[in-house]
C-alpha cells in the first residue's frame, strides 16, 4: 500500500484524471438509480402508504385499477382488513383565478374502512366528510393550491373544498385526489349501479365471486402501465454503465503497469517479491475506486439538494450502499490483467 500512495502522489495528474473519470461513471448511475427509485415510487407511493398485501379487481379487468369495475351485487361481505377504494383520472382546476390544470388520479374511499381511518397521512387540514370535501397530493401545493380552496373537477360545475394534503398521494405518476365513493360514481358515470373499482386488503383475501379476481399487490404493480419496462430500462443502463466502468479502470491500469514495467523489472532484480508489487497495484485500484465512489456520492448528494421537486428522484441508502460496493469489487477485478502481467515480470530483464 504504501508503494501504491507514493505512486498516486507523485503523478497526481494523471491519477487525478482515472479518479474523475470514476467518479462521472458513478455518479451516473447513482443518479440513474435515484431516479428510477424516485419514477417507481411516484408509481406505487399510495399504494406503498396503504400497506396493501392483495387486491380484488373485476376478473376482466386485466389487473387494471382504472378499468375495474365491481358490481354491488358481486361485492362480498367485507370485514376490518378490507377497503373500497374506486379510482379513475380526472382534471382539476380551482374554481376561481385558476391558471392551469393538472391531470391526477381521483381516489374515493369509504370513511368506514381501513384505508381512510389508518393510512391516509395528512400533512396540513384534516381529513374529507361528506361528498364535496377533498384532499389533495401535497405536490399540488407548488401548482398553488392551498386549503379552502374550491376546485372542480372534469369541468363540472360541481365545487369541492380542499380540506387536507396528504403525503405519499401518487399513483401511475400522478397527483392523488382522495373523495368519496359517490363522487367516484360522479367522475365515473357508473350512478350506483358499481360500487368500487377494487377492494384491498392488508392480509390475502378469499374470493368466491366468479365476477372477481384477487391478486397479490406485487403482481399488481407489476401490472401497473409502464412499470416494469421502465424499471428494467434503468437496470440495465445501470448494469452498461458497471460494464463500462470495469472496462475503464482495466484500461487505465493496463497502460499504467505497461509503462511501469521497467521499474518493477528493476525491483525484482533489487529482491523485492512479485506478491508486494501485486498487492500495490492491488491496492492502488482500491484507493482509485473508492475515492472515486466517494466522489460521485458526493456529487450525487449535492445535486439532489440543488433539483428542483418535480424531478423524481429517491436516495435508497442501503441500495447505494450495495452499488458502491459492486462498482469498487469491479474497479478491483478490473486490476487482475494488469497483476498478471507484473507477475511474469522475469527480473533478467532489467539486466538487459
Amino acid at each position: 500500500m504504501f508503494l501504491a500512495i507514493k505512486e498516486i502522489r507523485h503523478e497526481k495528474l494523471r491519477y487525478g484524471l482515472i479518479i474523475g473519470m470514476i467518479v462521472l461513471i458513478g455518479y451516473l448511475m447513482f443518479m440513474l438509480m435515484g431516479m428510477m427509485l424516485g419514477l417507481a415510487n411516484e408509481n406505487t407511493a399510495a399504494i406503498d402508504s396503504w400497506d396493501a398485501k392483495s387486491v380484488v379487481l373485476n376478473k376482466n379487468s386485466n389487473i387494471s385499477l382504472s378499468q375495474s369495475l365491481i358490481a354491488k351485487q358481486d361485492l362480498p361481505k367485507l370485514n376490518d382488513h378490507q377497503a373500497l377504494v374506486g379510482q379513475t383520472p380526472a382534471v382539476i382546476e380551482r374554481a376561481k383565478g385558476a391558471t392551469d390544470k393538472q391531470t391526477i388520479q381521483f381516489v374515493g374511499l369509504d370513511s368506514s374502512q381501513f384505508i381512510y381511518q389508518k393510512k391516509m397521512k395528512l400533512s396540513s387540514g384534516h381529513k374529507p366528510h361528506g361528498k364535496n370535501q377533498v384532499v389533495l397530493d401535497e405536490g399540488l401545493k407548488s401548482k398553488g393550491y392551498r386549503l379552502g380552496d374550491q376546485i372542480t373537477l372534469n369541468g363540472s360545475t360541481q365545487k369541492y373544498r380542499v380540506v387536507g394534503f396528504a403525503k405519499d398521494a401518487k399513483l401511475n405518476i400522478a397527483s392523488i385526489v382522495y373523495g368519496s365513493l359517490t363522487t367516484w360514481q360522479t367522475l365515473k358515470g357508473t350512478g350506483d349501479q358499481f360500487a368500487t373499482s377494487g377492494i384491498f386488503s392488508d392480509q390475502k383475501q378469499t374470493v368466491k365471486n366468479k365476477n372477481l379476481k384477487q391478486y397479490s399487490i406485487g403482481t399488481f404493480i407489476d401490472k401497473l402501465p409502464g412499470y416494469a419496462a421502465q424499471n428494467m430500462t434503468f437496470e440495465f443502463m445501470i448494469a452498461f454503465l458497471m460494464v463500462i466502468s470495469l472496462i475503464v479502470i482495466t484500461v487505465f491500469l493496463y497502460i499504467l503497469t505497461m509503462q511501469k514495467i521497467p521499474n518493477y523489472a528493476v525491483l525484482r532484480a533489487q529482491g523485492i517479491p512479485a506478491a508486494y508489487l501485486i498487492g500495490a497495484t492491488i491496492g492502488q485500484a482500491v484507493i482509485l475506486m473508492v475515492s472515486g465512489t466517494l466522489g460521485a456520492l458526493l456529487l450525487m448528494i449535492v445535486s439532489k439538494a440543488a433539483m428542483p421537486s418535480l424531478v423524481p428522484m429517491l436516495i435508497n441508502w442501503p441500495l447505494t450502499g450495495i452499488l458502491s460496493l459492486a462498482l469498487v469489487v469491479l474497479g478491483v477485478a478490473g486490476s487482475l490483467l494488469p497483476v498478471r502481467m507484473i507477475s511474469r515480470i522475469d527480473p533478467l530483464d532489467a539486466m538487459r
